[in-house]
């Protein structure tokens, strides 16, 4: 296989083939660079080539945060972006991250990805086989009743384009009030989307959470020469007291 390409990986899921790949792409002005990739099925899930709303999907959540030590929850492994920066917060006392796909995390464990070994190895961080919106409805939450104090949620494209079409109802009111029973007061969820700010969406958050925010990121993309843009919705459940 030609060394600027190279299948890493491949499985078959219940949501399709999962592909890991790695290969070596020229952008102007920064010469070669290797980038890994993710296909589910014939769709892009992610790329190591942008990252920088991954990262701002902790970075925002955990900054509307009030002073102390947090218990985080990431939904969605991925390339570990939003993990890695999450962890970065000296604040965080633990962090688990919960994906469906085995072999995602199966990847972070052998090495297979750059960040893999950095989040194996941190002690306050632990990769959770599961389903995020199924811990998310259920009375005992992600750890069997214990409270968070952020959850950042990186699976689907955005509340309308959905990896599977049962993840719908948890961005209905009803559904974000089941996540809001598992966060502390004052607690925050977080969410990317890769589409614009979605005003029925934010109706949605407002039913439920006492402050709610869209933030719209804009991020280098090379590939066409120009910026991009995804949203970061930050919503906080309403203090103690």
């Amino acid at each position: 296989m030609s060394r600027n390409f190279e299948e890493l990986d491949y499985q078959k899921t219940p949501l399709g083939e999962l592909i890991l790949r790695r290969r070596r792409v020229p952008i102007p002005a920064r010469g070669d660079l290797e980038i890994y990739e993710v296909k589910l099925g014939e769709a892009f899930l992610m790329s190591s080539l942008f990252h920088d709303v991954e990262e701002a999907l902790a970075n925002l959540g955990l900054g509307a945060l009030d002073a102390g030590e947090w218990d985080v929850v990431v939904g969605g492994l991925g390339l570990g972006y939003t993990a890695v920066a999450a962890l970065a917060h000296a604040a965080v006392r633990s962090l688990a991250v919960i994906d469906t796909l085995e072999a995602v995390i199966g990847w972070h464990r052998r090495g297979l990805v750059p960040l893999g070994l950095k989040l194996t190895g941190d002690p306050r961080c632990r990769l959770v086989h599961a389903d995020f919106f199924a811990l998310a409805g259920s009375p005992a939450g992600f750890d069997a009743g214990r409270r968070s104090h952020a959850v950042l949620l990186d699976i689907d494209h955005s509340p309308r384009n959905l990896l599977h079409p049962r993840h719908a109802a948890f961005y209905s009111p009803a559904g974000l009030n089941a996540l809001a029973h598992h966060l502390h007061p004052g607690g925050v969820f977080a969410l990317w989307s890769d589409d614009a700010p979605d005003e029925e969406f934010l109706q949605s958050l407002q039913a439920v959470f006492a402050t709610v925010q869209a933030h719209v990121v804009t991020f280098p993309n090379p590939l066409l020469d120009r910026d991009s843009a995804s949203t970061v919705y930050v919503a906080r459940k309403i203090g103690a007291g």
